[in-house]
């Protein structure tokens, strides 16, 4: 066991986009699990664009992080020390907490998963809370039907690849929309989309050829130009998965929106949802499935690897950026 547990804290709260002076890194000691807890070693890092929300104190779905606290993330590690029945130093676990190498965690919080079924850091993506989030929210609100046209913001990233793939497998027509040439490419030739809009062109334009029968199902991630373009060209009935808007997060006041009169003449269906909510009890059944659709070589996935915990603070601020490519994630050492 390490000497010290390293942590990134919140020093203090971004005026605007994030620097690396908001952060502080420290090394403090392991800390000892309390009766009924259990102490995980992290192996990988979850970082997501959520995050940011947590730095802020404005009112929000969950409690912002305090200043000097540890950054919230979830991770994927090896049980170090459990009295918990059902958990034994040596089980690999999904459910760590923290930017930090070591955390003490109710037994609650975990999923003991079996490192053979996948790669770990999997756990953290496609297998874990992003891919989770496509999934409750295709199922719940999206509701894609055989022979509709779902459309997909951030396509590349951790959430829209699930999205997209999940939907071509229950016979959907999937265009994304991704940012560059390389992740377009990796959109339809990978993760097997029949079209990729790069919202660096001409958004008009690219939709109208990508989507001449409208929208049926939008998976929204981004926001702001994005979002004023789809708006106006979903069909009557259809669904908007309001998943995150990471265009605008380090706004210091709202974007303007699409005028929504429209949502009444076309019945439209505009809901936000948060996976924690009521997703994570269906994890079981959600993993279940996508370890099928993995081993038929139906779906596929990218992530964006970065070494060393101390370097969670600068990958974050590229994540919000769109200087990722796949899920971002840290190899903790």
């Amino acid at each position: 066991m390490a000497e010290t547990n390293l942590q990134i804290l919140l020093r203090r709260r971004p005026q605007g986009a994030p620097v690396a002076e908001d952060f502080e890194i420290v090394e403090t000691p392991v800390p000892q699990p309390k009766p009924g807890e259990v102490l995980v070693r992290a192996q990988y890092l979850s970082l997501d664009p959520y995050m940011r929300g947590r730095m802020s104190d404005a009112k929000s779905y969950s409690a912002p992080v305090a200043i000097g606290a540890v950054m919230e993330g979830q991770t994927a590690g090896e049980v170090v020390a459990s009295d918990v029945p059902g958990f034994a130093p040596g089980d690999t676990v999904l459910g760590g907490f923290g930017w930090q190498r070591y955390s003490s965690v109710a037994p609650g919080r975990l999923f003991k998963i079996d490192p053979g079924e996948a790669p770990l850091s999997a756990s953290l993506g496609v297998l874990g809370m992003p891919g989770l989030t496509a999934w409750v929210g295709l199922e719940d609100i999206g509701q894609p039907k055989p022979g509709e046209t779902v459309v997909v913001s951030a396509a590349s990233g951790a959430v829209g690849q699930v999205v997209g793939q999940i939907a071509r497998i229950r016979g959907c027509k999937v265009v994304g929309i991704a940012g560059g040439a390389k992740k377009c490419e990796f959109v339809t030739e990978v993760l097997g989309f029949d079209a990729c809009i790069d919202h660096r062109g001409d958004l008009d334009a690219q939709l109208d050829a990508a989507c001449p029968n409208g929208i049926d199902v939008y998976w929204e991630n981004v926001g702001g130009a994005v979002q004023r373009a789809v708006f106006p060209r979903l069909n009557d009935h259809a669904r908007m998965v309001m998943c995150g808007m990471i265009a605008e997060y380090n706004d210091t006041s709202p974007a303007p929106g699409p005028n929504l009169m429209s949502a009444v003449r076309k019945r439209l269906r505009i809901q936000g949802f948060i996976v924690s909510d009521s997703g994570w009890p269906r994890y079981p059944q959600f993993r279940t499935e996508l370890l099928g659709h993995m081993a038929s070589g139906r779906l596929a996935w990218r992530e964006d690897v970065v070494e060393g915990l101390r370097q969670a603070p600068q990958a974050f601020i590229g994540l919000l950026k769109g200087e990722n490519f796949g899920k971002l994630v840290v190899k903790i050492d």
